[in-house]
């Protein structure tokens, strides 16, 4: 869910009082997508309550039509800026069909997860269950007596993987910034208003891309102690305006003059389609944020129509942004589509207004694992130190992420990588087993099942090659000629 958190309407007033930390359970954050109004143990704890949730009339529901937008918004990222590079994985005939394929199987497993929730929301008498809730529930009521003996295990494993598809997030965001802000400062010497110039760009070579993620770590760290999100609110309306903008300019700009497809081909190498695979889940993986989605909404019967609507707009955005920006750059492409725009200041502009909306997002994306492993520290220490391991725990986990981030300098494989681990669970494995084990022992077709298990299988192999695939790929020295824009090359 290469992801921004965007607002729900609320009146609550956010607190992040350790006291709150030490005594309140803390439940799975499936969805990023929580008000910037409110924290995510306010809003998904109270998602859970019973009793504070009222399905029709809530004053702070949303309509039909904010419940698509905050779909649409919530998958524009990093993932869906990776995507040409994906296509040229997979080939420009092959690239398409296989997103156009994974769409309807990754929405086929949010609807998995809705109807699966809405079975144990009835059994239970239940207003509402999270991800996690919905897993332990379904092996809960597995046939299997370990399972169910076991079924706690089922949150920890969502926890998990939520935990590190999050903070992978945030590694991408570390890498994304470096590469976009090397670059426009290297060209800036030789930037002009010509966005048409075929001249080759000579840079002025600066520092390794390594030492601009060094540069942004501090900023980065004092940004994430702010831990009320209503002041964060502005600027992800800001980052929000920023993003939008840019990617209507790529568009704009890829759609111009499509250098003739016939020398690209229609079907790549079978070894570089697991990279497809995890750059193309990575960009999928919103399932998180259904559930809290479906449930905010002043009629959530409308909800599985605006899911497939929402789905089906998203699904084409990254079809035609993936076919276009590799049928434009050819071989060329980058790990971001942006790091190929020309060398003037309009694109040039581009490139700094979507990073400034990245910049703001790590903070949005980092809230939630931060969440879910701070408090566990903050609760076994004396009060008067509360505050001081808040920050510390932090100020590591951003440390971490920049760390990785400089251990795995290459976008592209960094999106592949993260996709590849944390994704392809979230979205293909483990939603397709929930509706085995929680159907199972009230009887089930044997298609159905068959379909689950390939699904199942599908993301599993899609695991381990693709997360083999791309540590062999880091592994292997790079020495790849990057180019600014499809005529003008890093010399």
């Amino acid at each position: 869910m290469n992801r921004i958190l965007f607002s729900f309407s609320s009146t609550r007033t956010p607190t992040m009082s350790t006291q709150r930390l030490r005594n309140e359970d803390y439940h799975d954050y499936s969805s990023t997508d929580v008000s910037p109004d409110e924290s995510p143990s306010e809003g998904l704890n109270n998602f859970s309550s019973s009793g504070s949730y009222q399905r029709f009339g809530e004053s702070n529901s949303t309509t039909w039509f904010q419940t698509l937008i905050h779909l649409l918004k919530s998958n524009i990222g990093t993932g869906l800026l990776g995507l040409p590079l994906a296509v040229k994985n997979a080939g420009i005939l092959m690239g398409p069909l296989s997103l156009l394929v994974m769409g309807i199987v990754a929405v086929h497993c949010m609807g998995i997860l809705v109807k699966c929730a809405h079975h144990f929301c009835h059994r239970l008498n239940k207003s509402f269950v999270d991800y996690g809730d919905t897993v332990m529930y379904g092996l809960e009521s597995s046939p299997s007596s370990w399972l169910r003996n076991h079924a706690h295990w089922g949150r920890h494993i969502v926890d998990f993987f939520l935990i590190v598809t999050q903070l992978g997030f945030c590694c991408v965001y570390f890498v994304f910034l470096a590469e976009n802000f090397k670059q426009v400062i290297e060209a800036a010497n030789a930037t002009t208003n010509d966005c048409h110039s075929n001249e080759t760009v000579i840079l002025t070579p600066t520092m390794d891309s390594r030492l601009y993620m060094l540069t942004f770590l501090p900023f980065l760290v004092l940004l994430v102690f702010i831990r009320n999100l209503r002041v964060l609110s502005v600027f992800s309306l800001l980052a929000n305006v920023s993003m939008l903008v840019s990617l209507v300019m790529i568009y704009q700009f890829i759609v111009q003059r499509i250098p003739d497809p016939s020398r690209l081909p229609l079907v790549a190498s079978w070894k570089t389609y697991p990279l497809f695979f995890g750059t193309a889940i990575f960009a999928f993986e919103g399932i998180g944020m259904v559930l809290p989605l479906e449930n905010k909404m002043k009629d959530p019967r409308k909800f599985p129509l605006i899911l497939y609507v929402g789905m089906a707009i998203i699904t084409a955005l990254y079809i035609s942004l993936g076919s276009l920006g590799y049928l434009q750059f050819g071989a060329n492409i980058q790990g971001s589509i942006t790091l190929n725009l020309p060398n003037c200041w309009l694109y040039q502009s581009v490139k700094l207004l979507y990073s400034f909306g990245i910049f703001f997002t790590y903070a949005l994306q980092f809230y939630v694992p931060a969440e879910i492993i701070v408090p566990f520290f903050v609760s076994r220490v004396p009060e008067h130190c509360e505050l001081v391991v808040d920050l510390f725990v932090r100020t590591m986990l951003v440390c971490l992420t920049c760390i990785l981030a400089i251990l795995i300098p290459r976008l592209d494989l960094v999106i592949s990588l993260v996709g590849s681990v944390s994704s392809s669970a979230l979205a293909l494995i483990i939603p397709p087993l929930l509706e085995i084990t929680t159907y199972y022992s009230e009887g089930m077709s044997p298609l159905t099942i068959t379909k689950d298990a390939l699904i199942s299988i599908l993301g599993f192999v899609g695991f381990v090659v693709g997360t083999y695939e791309a540590l062999y790929e880091l592994m292997q020295p790079s020495d790849t000629p990057i180019f600014i824009n499809s005529t003008s090359a890093f010399l």
